[in-house]
């Protein structure tokens, strides 16, 4: 009985290896819509599938992205100014976009954008600090998914949705993780929609990069303003021990974690859009593979004992 167990499975792993090899021919016929792209993986995706043949359509938060952008991909790249959270911006880059791709229509939307700040212990947070962060990783996501579908539909073609390890396990406070998680049951629920209509839909769960999103300055100096701001009876319960302690831990983290290397990332996105038979969900980053992702699945309570032995105690707390 175990061989035949161990022949399907050899079977299985052979037949997913010569599928997942398996690409689309032609490009050159073909546009992709970026959310994101003034830096970090969102700008060297534009570059990568500009210089593959694709027509890339790079939405930039700033003038000076855009511009950047154009100046090194002068040939299969145009840019627009787009603000994920502003509805008449996604409007407006619809409009472009429908110009763009004419009646063939739109045959990849990767929603790239997103933030970080501000993350840290929960009672540091307001409620404007998490809708702060859900209004551009989430509901940007969301509005911007929604307004480009007709196209996307018109040319059956892919959506990439950006979510994070951090959308599996929620490994800090804040807006980040909620909006991950968020991300990952809008995509699932769209990819069951839309296969009716041969719309594909891919999650990307990076680990950590050197990104702007991870850099220790900008998470020090947003951990340094929520450290401030909280009433004194609140930081007193934690002591200024636990918030120097605080800033150890993550500069440890993000030394030791994060990967240096972010076109993992974009060729993750590059076989989502280029794929036959893409995957649902992928995983780029050494830890994301070997560490979040098996955490994930560990019981709540190993993974709550875990994250307790690496991060400091409270000044006060319930012995």
């Amino acid at each position: 009985m175990w061989c035949y167990v161990v022949l399907f499975a050899v079977a299985w792993a052979i037949g997913w290896f010569l599928r997942d090899r398996q690409i689309i021919s032609r490009v050159s016929d073909k546009h992709v819509f970026i959310t994101g792209c003034d830096t970090g993986f969102g700008n060297l995706l534009a570059k990568r599938l500009s210089r593959k043949g694709f027509h890339v359509l790079a939405g930039c938060l700033t003038q000076a992205g855009t511009e950047n952008l154009q100046k090194d991909c002068p040939v299969n790249l145009k840019s627009i100014l787009l603000d994920v959270t502003n509805r008449e911006s996604i409007n407006k880059a619809v409009e472009w976009a429908t110009t763009e791709v004419g009646d063939r229509g739109l045959y990849g939307l990767v929603n790239n954008a997103g933030v970080a700040n501000p993350i840290g212990p929960t009672e540091w947070m307001t409620l404007q600090d998490f809708k702060k962060v859900m209004e551009v990783n989430t509901f940007g996501t969301i509005a911007v998914t929604l307004a480009f579908l007709p196209l996307v539909k018109r040319a059956q073609g892919r959506i990439v949705n950006m979510a994070s390890v951090l959308g599996r396990i929620s490994a800090n406070g804040g807006g980040y993780c909620v909006s991950k998680y968020a991300v990952e049951a809008f995509s699932d629920s769209l990819r069951r929609d839309m296969q009716h209509f041969g719309v594909r839909v891919c999650i990307i769960e990076p680990g950590f990069f050197r990104t702007a999103v991870t850099d220790l300055d900008s998470i020090e100096r947003s951990l340094q303003k929520l450290w401030d701001q909280m009433p004194p009876e609140s930081k007193m319960t934690y002591g200024e021990e636990y918030f120097q302690q605080y800033l150890k831990v993550q500069r440890l983290i993000m030394n030791f974690i994060c990967d240096p290397d972010i076109s993992k990332v974009p060729m993750c996105i590059e076989h989502a859009l280029q794929a036959q038979y893409p995957r649902t969900r992928y995983s780029p980053g050494w830890d994301a593979k070997f560490l979040w992702l098996p955490v994930s699945y560990m019981p709540s309570f190993v993974v709550d004992a875990v994250l307790g032995f690496v991060l400091p105690k409270p000044h006060y707390r319930v012995h």
